[in-house]
């Protein structure tokens, strides 16, 4: 195991020498320009100004159609080369592990989770607790009535998530829940004998030419599934044109289309039975993806961090910030780049593109007030 562990930490280590050498430059999304992808250079334009004003700080984004970048920007002092913390959006990335190890014939998703963990299992696990899926992790309807607060200690991590009362039937109660994307890391371990930035390395940041990733660990030496992946603004670009691509890379398919359509699905009812017509908290979780407004699906995370898809209109949107209200970085998005979609090009508008360029070139982080 510490052999196979090894050789694929080296090919990893090979992968990322070659990356920081722009040997992956292949690897790079195409770039054109808003127009020839059916999007106006104005509209763009109208989306930065008013991101730049109404977020309370944005980093970076990334817009892609057609598998091309139409726009790019970074509030200085972040820059393109700079790894990003993801915060929640690293659990689609745990996801995606997990549907690739279910692939490989590892572990399955209606596996029990006891049958991973019987040496930190309690003496008497409760009924809940052993009727407890992968599925239930992948969905956050693990049972729990109030999620378990592993982070900031010391004492192993999977013991203290099962100790934790399973208040409900697993599968009939949401509960957003970051342990249990740390006990989806954990099983894919147990099942593949490497840490999620191990077993992932061959498998997805090399194939999309993800240079340079970092991953937290816990105090057990785990990368942490929950959170904790730092990636560049491109790569969670490239991360969401690879679920646009139905798990399809340059011909290659490096995920199952069926797993990319079951994790962005709507698996559970996460609204509690609320109503509302302007949150996209409330429209379904899948396979630690969000569910949104308008037929999009997303990852995201903390503070603002966002990789969103749009099948409809075959496009992407990567951003990063410091945002303390997500929801209104979300519906500044619709309201300003869902009306901009158009089939076919449209023609060119040098102007307009100009104007967008400049602007884009001189975005700058706010200072605090």
């Amino acid at each position: 195991m510490k052999v196979t562990r090894s050789i694929q930490t080296l090919g990893l280590a090979l992968g990322l020498f070659v990356a920081q050498n722009g040997l992956f430059a292949e690897f790079s999304l195409t770039r054109s320009t808003p127009e020839a992808q059916g999007v106006s250079s104005a509209d763009v334009l109208r989306f930065v100004k008013a991101v730049d004003s109404e977020v309370d700080t944005m980093h970076s984004f990334m817009f892609v159609r057609n598998g091309h970048v139409i726009a790019e920007g970074w509030w200085s002092p972040e820059s393109k080369d700079k790894p990003h913390i993801l915060w929640s959006l690293t659990k689609s990335f745990t996801s995606t592990a997990v549907g690739l190890a279910q692939t490989e014939g590892k572990l399955s998703v209606d596996d029990k989770v006891l049958k991973y963990f019987p040496e930190t299992a309690p003496d008497k696990p409760s009924e809940n607790l052993k009727a407890m899926r992968v599925r239930d992790l992948l969905t956050m309807s693990t049972g729990h009535n109030q999620a378990p607060r592993v982070r900031n200690s010391d004492v192993d991590w999977t013991k203290q998530f099962l100790a934790h009362p399973v208040t409900h039937k697993p599968g009939t109660h949401f509960r957003y829940n970051s342990a249990a994307s740390y006990m989806l890391g954990a099983i894919v371990k147990k099942t593949t004998g490497d840490d999620l930035i191990d077993y992932l390395g061959p498998r997805l940041f090399e194939p999309l030419g993800i240079a340079k990733p970092k991953w937290d660990m816990s105090p057990q030496d785990m990368n942490i599934g929950g959170y904790g992946l730092y990636v560049r603004t491109e790569d969670i670009a490239k991360f969401g044109q690879l679920y646009l691509q139905k798990g399809k890379w340059k011909g290659k398919q490096l995920l199952p289309e069926s797993w990319v359509k079951t994790a962005t699905s709507k698996q559970v009812d996460n609204s509690n039975g609320v109503i509302s017509k302007n949150s996209d908290w409330l429209v379904g979780y899948g396979f630690q993806f969000w569910r949104c407004r308008h037929g999009v699906y997303r990852g995201d995370g903390k503070d603002g961090q966002f990789c969103i898809v749009m099948p409809q209109y075959n496009a992407v949107l990567a951003m990063t910030a410091n945002n303390r209200d997500m929801q209104k970085q979300l519906t500044l998005t619709w309201d300003n780049l869902l009306p901009a979609f158009k089939d076919g090009s449209l023609p060119p508008d040098k102007k307009a593109h100009r104007k967008l360029k400049r602007a884009l070139a001189k975005l700058k982080v706010k200072e605090a007030k």
